[in-house]
C-alpha cells in the first residue's frame, strides 16, 4: 500500500471528530505533510465519496456518511484503486522448461496462493471502520484526544 493510505487514513479519523469542515491546508498542518500530496489523497477520498469538499470561506472537507460506514478497504481503494496486490505474468510459460499456454488452463500454486492472501487482506481491511480506528486513537492516546485535536483544528495557528 501507497504511503496515501496511511495520510487519507488519518484525516478520516480526524475527521469524526469535528463538526465543521475543515480546510485541507489546516489538515496538512496537523500533519505535518505537503499541502500539495495532501490534497492528492483528499481528491482521491472525494472521488470516491468518502469525503465532500465545502467551498467558502468556512469551507473545507468532512465525512460522507458516519465513520461506522466507511471501511479501511474503502479508503485504500480510494487512494490505491482496487486492483490486486499480485498480479501473475504466467512466468510457468516462460524459459527453457516452459509449460505450454494449452497446458495452463487453471492458476498455478503461486497465483491460487497470491489470491488467498489477497481476499484475506481485503477481508480484513473491510472488518475494520473508520469510526474503529477512532476508538483505537481515544484508547491509545487517551479520552479526549480527538477532542483535543478538533479543538486545535478550530483554533487558526494551533
Amino acid at each position: 500500500m501507497s504511503g496515501g493510505v496511511e495520510w487519507a487514513l488519518h484525516c478520516c479519523v480526524v475527521l469524526t471528530s469535528v463538526h465543521e469542515p475543515v480546510p485541507a491546508a489546516r489538515l496538512a498542518q496537523l500533519h505535518d505533510v505537503s499541502p500539495t500530496y495532501l490534497a492528492k489523497q483528499l481528491q482521491a477520498l472525494s472521488r470516491a465519496g468518502l469525503i465532500h469538499s465545502v467551498q467558502g470561506k468556512s469551507g473545507g472537507y468532512t465525512l460522507t456518511r458516519p465513520p461506522e460506514m466507511i471501511s479501511v478497504l474503502d479508503v485504500v481503494d480510494a487512494v490505491d484503486g482496487t486492483g490486486p496486490a499480485f498480479v501473475c505474468t504466467e512466468i510457468r510459460r516462460r524459459g527453457p522448461m516452459a509449460t505450454p499456454a494449452e497446458a495452463c488452463t487453471t492458476p498455478c500454486a503461486i497465483s491460487r496462493a497470491m489470491a488467498a492472501a489477497e481476499a484475506a487482506r481485503r477481508e480484513a481491511l473491510r472488518a475494520v471502520s473508520v469510526a474503529d480506528l477512532a476508538a483505537e486513537v481515544e484508547s491509545d492516546h487517551g479520552a479526549g484526544a480527538l477532542n483535543g485535536i478538533a479543538a486545535w483544528l478550530g483554533t487558526p495557528g494551533g
